[in-house]
């Protein structure tokens, strides 16, 4: 989608100083002092003559804004962002990328969010992005859901943009290892597939081959998937127990597949042959196990 306001050269967005200081909140004489003295100026000429910022010089100058809130002096932040010093970069306190992610949520700041969540990816990975940070935002927005406070647009922009923060993060290793695959599927009438997502780029980064089907998925979907792969194991997620599919994996099990119940949704049909598990860490454990199998 090109924005209204960002003009588009060479297939890439083109704005304008005086947007990108809307953008940041901070005065065009600040930038053009940034740019000055750090080198962290427009990096774009529409017509030879006028210089625009890029998406990517845009995405550096809102992490040096980040990096500036959070104690660094500009010349440090430029640095850090700008020429790959990460050591400059102080550790972030979880408790402040989870406010950090709650407003951005809460303004529905969408590039904000989307940018917040790269960072956290990147210096944490799935599985403490996921236990440390994001469980935390996802539990306190559920606390206001008890409370009466509705925010289901700030739930809604959060989980969209962790989503796609996955797959962007998965797709650097996207090539599959030969061999057989672990399935992760959700139980058919299920519609929250974080925790699955999660599960799967934890799994790909570790190298642990994972084939993900997605949310909502027909029970006739995930078994002819599985009867074509022929998977080390099928994950099976449910959240809630009005979700869990107990034919389903009863139909797995009797067609000869090792089934996991992953999620909350299977407690109370746990310890049964059929193996439950729910946690993350765990489920990579199990994953890795059964692949060795």
């Amino acid at each position: 989608m090109v924005r209204m306001d960002v003009d588009v050269v060479g297939g890439r967005g083109a704005w304008t100083p005086g947007k990108v200081a809307e953008l940041l909140g901070v005065s065009p004489v600040t930038l053009r002092t940034w740019a000055a003295r750090y080198g962290v100026g427009p990096s774009l000429r529409d017509d030879g003559r006028h210089r625009r910022y890029s998406d990517t010089d845009v995405r550096r100058l809102q992490h040096m804004q980040r990096l500036i809130n959070r104690g660094l002096r500009a010349r440090e932040a430029a640095a850090a962002v700008f020429s790959g010093l990460e050591e400059a970069v102080p550790d972030v306190p979880a408790a402040r990328r989870v406010e950090e992610l709650e407003q951005a949520a809460e303004d529905l700041d969408f590039a904000s969010l989307a940018a917040l969540l790269d960072e956290l990816l990147d210096a944490l990975g799935p599985t403490r992005a996921w236990t440390d940070v994001l469980v935390p935002v996802l539990s306190h927005l559920g606390d206001r859901w008890v409370r009466g406070d509705v925010c289901f647009e700030s739930e809604w922009a959060l989980t969209g943009e962790v989503s796609l923060a996955l797959q962007r993060y998965s797709a650097r290793f996207a090539n599959i290892p030969p061999g057989r695959a672990v399935l992760l599927a959700c139980c058919p009438d299920e519609r929250h597939s974080l925790p699955m997502e999660v599960l799967r780029a934890a799994m790909v980064e570790t190298g642990i081959p994972a084939v993900y089907l997605g949310q909502l998925v027909p029970a006739e979907t995930t078994a002819a998937t599985a009867a074509k792969l022929g998977p080390a194991a099928v994950f099976l997620w449910s959240m809630s127990p009005g979700t869990a599919d107990d034919g389903l994996v009863r139909r797995l099990h009797g067609d000869g597949f090792d089934v996991v119940m992953a999620g909350p949704g299977w407690e109370n049909l746990a310890g049964r042959e059929v193996t439950w598990v729910n946690d993350l860490a765990a489920a990579l454990d199990l994953a890795a196990e059964r692949l060795k199998g």
